[in-house]
């Protein structure tokens, strides 16, 4: 028998359901949460983020602008745009699509963002709130992870958790979360040697590499729970994960757990991302 399969556009809705509740709730005090979104030049993957956003704003009761940009937009003038968004009491959340043109700085832009704004959650700020371990908005996509394993009931106090990726967007906040739960975690990335001993003994796998079939059949044991982060294009261009998914959906046997590609971890992102936005307008003073 193979692993149970983590469905994350199921538990997306049922999220989802619960953020338009909240947002209907602040809608009826007059502070309907809104979430700005700002594209910059015409990557087609982007563009696509982009819509699916603003489709999600839409669908769940949440205020929503999309602002886009010409590639040969100056930084300036993207950080006078986000100042004024910044000072836009009917935003609560400001999100730059990356990957930015390269005569934008990104970390400039996202440090130019109100950190009460900060809805991707990768301020310098919030990676603090998050490594003190105090309240603040979280890193999307880690949070959509820990969400999903925290769906199947397996407990993640005292288990060992093996993240594979460093990224300051998905692999250090995800081990940072996974620490406050009270996990074991090692990471590991592209200089650790011998990473399938590393994975062989992990209770719970986050792969984040970007680099189809990272984690194998033989690298995992009976009873894992793993997440599958990655976005990369097999021979035939049909989206596929990290994870070997079918092969090690069969290694993992029926106490394990799996999410998939497509359909796992990105409808989570989005979901997360909404309510970021809405726990952002909760906390306006």
């Amino acid at each position: 028998m193979t692993a149970q399969l983590i469905d994350g556009k199921v538990l997306s809705q049922r999220i989802r359901a619960e953020v338009a509740a909240r947002a209907e709730a602040l809608a009826g005090r007059g502070r309907r949460p809104g979430l700005a979104v700002i594209l910059v030049g015409d990557d087609p993957a982007s563009a696509v983020y982009v819509r699916n956003k603003v489709k999600a704003c839409a669908e769940s009761g949440l205020h929503s602008v999309m602002e886009k940009y010409d590639a040969t937009l100056s930084e300036a003038v993207l950080l006078e745009r986000i100042a004024a968004l910044n000072a836009d009491a009917t935003i609560h959340g400001i999100l730059v699509q990356m990957p930015v043109p390269r005569q934008i700085d990104p970390h400039r832009v996202i440090e130019a963002i109100d950190p009460r704004k900060d809805v991707d959650g990768f301020s310098v700020r919030s990676a603090g709130e998050l490594f003190s371990g105090l309240p603040g908005l979280r890193p999307a996509t880690p949070w959509g992870c820990m969400k999903m394993i925290e769906s199947t009931g397996v407990p993640i106090r005292g288990r060992h958790a093996v993240v594979i990726g460093r990224s300051n967007t998905v692999g250090k906040p995800m081990a940072l979360l996974l620490l406050q739960a009270h996990a074991t975690v090692t990471v590991c990335h592209s200089a650790t040697p011998d990473l399938k001993r590393h994975v062989q003994s992990a209770d719970i796998v986050v792969a984040a590499v970007g680099r189809r079939h990272t984690v194998t059949a033989g690298m995992v044991k009976p009873g894992a729970t793993v997440i599958d982060v990655g976005t990369n294009h097999d021979e035939a261009g049909r989206l596929c994960g990290d994870v070997d998914f079918e092969t090690v959906r069969e290694a993992l046997g029926p106490r394990g757990w799996i999410s998939p590609v497509p359909g796992g971890v990105g409808p989570m992102t989005i979901t997360m991302l909404l309510a970021n936005t809405v726990q952002a307008a909760e906390t306006v003073a």
